[in-house]
């Protein structure tokens, strides 16, 4: 994890690390019963090795010990459980402390990254496979490995991804369209369209400024831009720059004026179209949101609908980004970006890696170090590894507005662009959709954000999580999703009586999304218009920009 990171976060951590020692300290009893139990367990496990006998591989569902030399060679097998009976003795310590649940959450959360970050499996020595790779291989797969670890040093960064099997415009945001505006912040794309007819009132996607537009339209058979464009809507996509010293500066509200009402400004323009449909992805949903607000405020009756595609507006559980967060933290990030700076992209990533180490940090780790190999060329991790940096002072309002204080959903409470604004006066149709395993949105609180807003509500839940959910390619159709017309108070309820669908979850969404989009007109044939003409095609050159 970055080390500016972990020294503004260690206050925090130490404040709940005294917690729990005084805690503990006040039942003695209990850290007595976990310490007997963990060395029974212990001397159980050491009778068993010397007598012979080991665990099997179909008893450990763990896939970093899934090899078979973890059970065949007692050394290896007595490293493996030994490590997880240590793991257990700790992590049930945590558990039964008495403590404040903001506390614990870091607690338990800090104590996983550790407790992954010892595991046998992580090290040459004690990782049987990457032994034997070295042995076999006369010491080549460790030289690999050096070698490896030396470029992603050079790189900054785990690689994740044969990065050179994907470029932007090549292989990747391949659907065809032209960039109709551009500022210092957003270029504006106008997609192609797909059919002789399309609906007069066109639809804005909005993605997170935390990374790259082109997950949603990575490649054609899972491109969520193409399969839109093919159901007959007009698509208008907001494509965040990623920015550098020159726009340090840019604050929260420079998101909303410059970004997506003037995204929304250009796109009526060009259509003639009094209203836009809007849709917000991850942190785009939030931006999208706040402006509509602001646009409601001044009673610019622009849009038509809102879609928060794993969105959150209201901010009471965050998941597990929730434990870098806290008042110590904000203000480190408001000190140090009070007169500008960046959130470099690459610390953001690392921070997001952190809340699954072992499938995006240790895994990579064992393969590209330890046994000396190259990860496959995946689209997604490409998409993954292209982070994007952000202006200081917009991270660190939304720090403290949303995650840290969940202002947006008080009536009033904050001004954005020179007006309050206020979430019960987004009176629009709106569609929701969350993903059930989502680590980053928690299911729950985008449920909670649609009960913000006054407008009917439609939400779905996705299969899956935050990326996997959401770009559910309706050209594959897998998984599945659940829907549900009656949107009660709580969550669960919901999904008790919710029915499971088959499939992807767009075609569910474009069905919706007819409805408000107005007549069918004839395609127009050139993207733009004589006050907004073409400027380059797509994807354009904001999104192909590296972040330093």
């Amino acid at each position: 994890m970055n080390s500016t990171l972990l020294f503004d976060l260690a206050p925090g951590l130490a404040q709940a690390y005294a917690a729990l020692l005084q805690a503990l300290a006040k039942h003695p009893d209990t850290v007595a019963r976990i310490q007997k139990d963990y060395a029974e367990a212990q001397s159980a496990l050491w009778q068993r090795l010397c007598s012979g006998a080991t665990q099997l591989a179909s008893e450990n569902t763990d896939r970093r010990f899934a090899a078979p030399e973890w059970h065949t060679y007692p050394l290896f097998n007595y490293l493996q459980q030994s490590y997880t009976l240590a793991s257990r003795a700790l992590t049930e310590a945590v558990a039964a402390a008495d403590v404040d649940g903001a506390d614990k959450k870091k607690l338990q959360f800090f104590l996983k990254q550790n407790i992954d970050a010892v595991a046998p499996s992580n090290f040459l020595v004690s990782n049987p496979e990457a032994l034997r790779k070295c042995w076999e291989s006369q010491g080549a797969s460790l030289a690999a490995g050096m070698q490896n670890l030396t470029e992603d040093l050079q790189r900054g960064r785990i690689s994740m991804t044969d990065e050179s099997a994907f470029e932007v415009g090549r292989n990747l945001a391949l659907t065809p369209g032209a960039v109709v505006f551009e500022n210092e912040l957003i270029q504006l794309i106008q997609y192609k369209p797909a059919t002789a007819q399309v609906h007069a009132r066109p639809v804005i996607f909005v993605p997170p400024a935390i990374n790259k537009f082109y997950i949603m339209d990575l490649q054609p058979d899972n491109s969520f831009v193409r399969w839109a464009v093919e159901q007959g809507q007009t698509v208008f996509l907001v494509s965040w720059r990623n920015v550098d010293e020159a726009q340090q500066h840019l604050t929260w509200d420079n998101y909303l004026e410059e970004g997506v009402i003037k995204a929304v400004e250009v796109a009526r323009s060009i259509t003639r179209s009094e209203q836009v449909n809007l849709l917000g992805f991850c942190v785009g949903g939030t931006i999208a949101g706040c402006a509509l607000a602001v646009m409601a405020a001044r009673g610019q009756d622009w849009v038509s609908s809102l879609t928060l595609m794993t969105a959150m507006l209201e901010f009471s559980d965050v998941g597990d980004i929730g434990v870098f967060i806290d008042e110590h933290f904000v203000q480190q990030r408001e000190q140090e970006f009070k007169t500008g700076g960046l959130l470099r992209g690459r610390e953001l990533s690392m921070a997001f890696s952190s809340l699954r180490p072992n499938e995006l940090i240790w895994n990579y780790v064992v393969d590209n170090y330890l046994k000396g190999g190259k990860p496959p060329a995946f689209d997604l991790l490409y998409w993954n590894s292209d982070s994007t940096n952000l202006p200081g002072p917009m991270f660190a309002y939304y720090l403290r507005h949303m995650y840290l204080r969940n202002e947006l959903v008080q009536p009033d409470k904050l001004s954005m662009c020179g007006v309050k604004v206020d979430l019960r006066k987004i009176d629009v149709p709106t569609f929701v959709f969350a993903a059930i395993e989502d680590h980053i949105v928690p299911w729950r609180s985008a449920y909670r954000s649609g009960q913000a807003l006054s407008g009917k509500v439609e939400f779905v839940l996705g299969a899956s999580g935050h990326i996997a959910g959401s770009m559910n390619s309706a050209y594959r159709n897998k998984r599945h999703f659940w829907r549900n017309g009656s949107l009660g108070a709580q969550p669960d309820a919901w999904l008790e009586k919710a029915e499971q669908v088959s499939g992807s979850w767009w075609p569910y969404w474009t069905k919706w999304l007819a409805r408000l989009s107005g007549k069918m007109v004839a395609a127009p044939k050139k993207r733009g218009s004589g006050r907004f003409p073409e400027i380059e095609p797509a994807p354009g050159r904001y999104v192909k920009q590296r972040a330093n």
